[in-house]
């Protein structure tokens, strides 16, 4: 029976999965669970990168010695745009930078000077965020790393690379970068533009699903295996495994994937880069299958892990359940918040930021944690129906039902909330989506599988999705909706005065 692997990280925890195919369904176990916590120093913000490939290899060993059957690949996914620069004998010159590190304010507007939001959107489908890779690059400019560095990697490539010895570059994370072209190759011409040394851009980009090789031999020695198992290129980018592994029965549907992020949007086959997409925060990124993600990445439950982090003062933190309990009894849509404001991108004093924003803006602040989480779930789920709408728009598509997947599936108060406020029905589930698609995508690397619908499939005989329906009063949704937008409206006025005329 094929055994699968997944490394699935988190920006707040990584975990290993195994999953077998039986019965034409997918059984999968967390085998290892770890932290992954940034490290805060003088300089800034970073990701201890050699700690993390610990916990991977010893999870992956710990995966292979318990297996009752042999591993038949491993696969890896992550997040986007971070990075780690190599020297020219491919050795690691330095713990990768943190997306939310402060040193990228500004360089959006660097963007626009050398190259002009208008134009990197068409060429590449991405927009100009202070989180992209192309930005954290201009913030390093003239730096000696970047002067010694000869080859730029991804989290997960880099990951791969230390594990098989071959050096490649997955096209859906590749693609979240602001610097790889719609065709999938390395943008040339704007990293050129933007003054980024084009050498860091090494290799072949590689579509999702491809073998890369197999664990180095004294890598399958330590595990104490004779020969160590393949490593499969999944969708690298953890929301192109979690959108794979939706499981739409009709394609007219909608996704967000929550997490520490959310994703919100559609899955089309060719990207939309018209000029009322960029200036609505919509991105095209690469997706399985030759599919693309079109969507509006924004803040998702980050909000509420940055609260919960600072309410345990020192102790044992409260648990996603008792707050969400809490709050469930809290009166409906009292102070809501742009979850997307900047004022809530970087690390910090959650619950007091979203009280300044209240007052600000002319609000009651919440009086207490749970009327503080009541409004950061309230909140979400206006977002999410602002982007589907927008959406919609945008592409000419109609939704009739969003799935929501990833950590936030498990939220009842979150997915009720989702389907009152946009007015659709919500497929919850699963959970694990980022872990399933990763697993499920070597399942068709290995033939198990012959297709995305194959796939999808798969999902939704593997588990019990949670359907929830709207039930809350559309008089009292489409009031608190308005106010939403007017929040919203002003804060993207702000963005595109920031930004000379794009976000």
């Amino acid at each position: 029976m094929p055994v699968y692997a997944a490394v699935d990280l988190g920006a707040e925890s990584g975990r290993v999965l195994v999953g077998t195919m039986l019965d034409d369904r997918l059984r999968v176990t967390e085998t290892h669970r770890f932290a992954n916590r940034a490290v805060s120093l003088p300089d800034g913000l970073y990701w201890d990168i050699l700690a993390l490939y610990a916990q991977v290899a010893d999870g992956l060993a710990a995966t292979v010695a318990g297996a009752r059957d042999r591993v038949t690949s491993i696969g890896i996914d992550g997040w986007g745009n971070d990075f780690a620069l190599l020297d020219d004998s491919d050795a690691l010159l330095g713990n990768p930078r943190h997306y939310r590190d402060a040193r990228t304010v500004g360089m959006t507007e660097r963007i626009a000077e050398r190259v002009g939001h208008q134009e990197i959107f068409r060429r590449t489908g991405v927009l100009s965020q202070s989180i992209n890779a192309s930005c954290q690059l201009l913030a390093m400019e003239g730096s000696a790393l970047v002067r010694e560095a000869r080859r730029l990697l991804l989290l997960p490539d880099l990951l791969t690379y230390w594990l098989t010895g071959e050096i490649v570059t997955e096209r859906t994370i590749a693609s979240t970068t602001q610097l790889l072209a719609l065709d999938g190759a390395w943008a040339s011409d704007v990293i050129t533009r933007l003054g980024i040394p084009r050498g860091l851009f090494q290799g072949p980009v590689v579509q999702a699903g491809t073998e890369v090789g197999r664990v180095r031999h004294d890598v399958a020695a330590d595990w104490r295996c004779e020969a160590g198992p393949r490593v499969v290129a999944v969708a690298e980018h953890d929301t192109a495994c979690a959108v794979a592994a939706v499981p739409a029965e009709t394609p007219a549907f909608a996704y967000v994937s929550c997490g520490t992020w959310s994703l919100v949007g559609i899955e089309v086959h060719e990207p939309i880069t018209s000029e009322a997409a960029r200036r609505a925060g919509f991105t095209n990124e690469a997706g399985v299958g030759g599919t693309v993600r079109f969507l509006h990445n924004g803040t998702g439950l980050w909000l509420l892990q940055e609260c919960r982090r600072l309410w345990a003062s020192g102790q044992q933190a409260p648990s996603y359940e008792d707050l969400t309990r809490r709050a469930a009894a809290v009166a409906s849509f009292g102070s809501l918040i742009d979850p997307n404001h900047p004022t809530f991108l970087t690390v910090g004093d959650m619950p007091d930021r979203i009280r300044r924003y209240c007052q600000r803006t002319g609000q009651a602040p919440p009086a207490h944690p749970a009327a503080v989480v009541r409004c950061i779930l309230e909140s979400l789920a206006m977002a999410y129906r602002r982007a589907i709408e927008m959406a919609e728009e945008l592409s000419g598509l109609s939704v009739d039902v969003l799935h929501l997947v990833g950590g936030g599936a498990a939220n009842e108060l979150l997915c009720q909330l989702t389907a009152d406020v946009t007015r659709r029905p919500v497929v919850a589930g699963p959970e694990e989506a980022t872990g399933v698609g990763n697993l499920l995508i070597q399942a068709w690397t290995d033939g198990q599988i012959g297709s995305l619908a194959e796939l999808r499939s798969v999902v939704a005989r593997s588990f019990s999705p949670r359907r929830y329906e709207p039930e809350a009063s559309r008089d009292q949704i489409d009031e608190a909706y308005g106010r939403f937008c007017r929040l919203a409206d002003a804060a993207n006025e702000a963005y595109v005065v920031t930004a000379s005329g794009g976000i």
